[in-house]
């Protein structure tokens, strides 16, 4: 494990002790869990703009599915007659 110094405002501080003593947890043990959902958060976030650029592709090669034609298909869920999956 490395060593890593930061610098931490004093509001922050106040609050992260507070917390600590709260949780009986060590002040270093709540940063690294935040800083562990952070880098979780930001994962799942380049994930899904990577998501997002796929299928802005997609639709500028014009591949896209019609609404009402998704909505027939979802409304049909539940039914003794359930549609396939529009393509």
């Amino acid at each position: 494990m490395s060593i890593t110094s930061i610098r931490i405002a004093d509001d922050v501080e106040k609050s992260l002790e507070v917390l600590s003593k709260k949780l009986d947890r060590s002040r270093n043990y709540l940063i690294n869990q935040a800083i562990k959902e952070f880098l979780v958060r930001q994962s799942l976030e380049d994930s899904r703009w990577q998501d997002t650029l796929k299928a802005l592709e997609s639709i500028k090669a014009g591949k896209s599915i019609d609404e009402e034609d998704v909505n027939a298909w979802l409304n049909s869920w539940g039914t003794n007659d359930r549609k396939p999956p529009p393509k």
